[in-house]
């Protein structure tokens, strides 16, 4: 089969590999087998080329791709109710180096889930980790109600564009940040109430001016670095700050000191460790929502499976709005409008 393979430390134009003969991957217990139709690009995709990523797969050569939409071909010793063909979109086993990078790749059976009707292949590809991690943060973690006020920072990315649409449908009233007038028009799209461009206002400043100098009540922050920092500025009293990842670069840093006398939360953010049931009702108040018309996966490009090195220089680089998806099948099939 054909797979992109990492087959070093570096950049993505520089360590990846396409392998026309690559060996298809063995179901292991609690892993179903895909036919990919299309995948879902995110910047720790990128962070896996470079070996920064904490669940980056040891052993060289390997395909990464952690989101997929594609078909059952096949299940490992475990695996009940799949049908060979059936329509699913699932989280895969890149952590083994079985990603969705290539022809066949590896799903977790407790995060394969079906395709709903209607929706297209790049959509259902980049759907579940941006949304699943969105709902966590906001609902699970964050407990965000109607009426509060949550700040998106990096609204325009990939989990970002979920947050907002997540918080919007909470109720929340949502402040969201991003680059560039472009972005900035992306976020408005997508429902945001007010955007800031970090690159000429500041953060902090800019929040605490948008709500009479109360603050944030929740704060999701998938970047790190110097947001996270602004983040802490502009928290209200008993907010919380939801960190999601480091885009950036580096993790924001938590000083105890400031938590406490200001008297507000870091919360921790990740969609793993959750059981089926917990999945399954997850998945089913988004898709609600989706079929409401609250929710979209916003389609930057459905990019051919030649252009993958490209593609995630771009993700790096902070060119793409909302989500890339790889056509890894031709016949993939893209969102009406975007």
């Amino acid at each position: 089969m054909r797979a992109w393979q990492t087959t070093k430390a570096g950049r993505p134009m520089d360590v990846l590999s396409l392998n026309e003969e690559a060996p298809p991957p063995q179901p292991y217990p609690g892993t179903v087998l895909l036919d990919v139709v299309a995948a879902g690009i995110g910047l720790p995709d990128a962070f896996m080329c470079q070996g920064s990523y904490h669940l980056t797969p040891r052993e060289l050569p390997f395909t990464q791709g952690q989101e997929v939409a594609g078909r059952v071909a096949g299940w490992g010793e475990g695996v009940e109710g799949r049908k060979i063909g059936d329509r699913v979109m699932a989280v895969t086993s890149f952590f083994t180096g079985a990603g969705s990078f290539a022809e066949q790749c590896l799903g977790l059976d407790e995060f394969c889930l079906p395709v709903p009707e209607g929706m297209s292949d790049a959509e259902a590809a980049g759907f579940l980790i941006p949304f699943h991690t969105a709902f966590i943060a906001l609902v699970t973690r964050g407990k965000v109600e109607a009426g509060e006020t949550l700040l998106v920072i990096g609204a325009a990315g990939g989990t970002g564009q979920a947050a907002i649409q997540v918080g919007k449908a909470l109720g929340a009233r949502v402040i969201a940040t991003a680059g560039s007038p472009e972005r900035a028009d992306f976020c408005r799209s997508l429902g945001a109430d007010h955007v800031i461009d970090h690159r000429s206002e500041d953060i902090a400043e800019a929040v605490r001016a948008a709500t009479g100098g109360r603050g944030a009540d929740a704060i999701y922050d998938p970047v790190g670095g110097e947001a996270f920092q602004s983040a802490t500025r502009c928290v209200a009293h008993e907010g919380r700050i939801l960190a999601i990842g480091f885009a950036s670069g580096s993790w924001g840093r938590t000083d105890t000191e400031h938590l406490v006398y200001n008297n507000y939360s870091v919360v921790g953010v990740i969609p793993t460790h959750y059981d089926r049931a917990f999945k399954e009702r997850t998945q089913e108040q988004l898709l609600a929502w989706w079929s409401e018309g609250k929710l979209r996966t916003r389609i930057d490009d459905l990019l051919a499976f030649e252009a993958l090195p490209d593609a995630l220089e771009r993700l790096v680089a902070g060119g793409a709005k909302g989500k890339l998806a790889l056509a890894v099948d031709p016949s993939a099939t893209a969102p009406a409008t975007r």
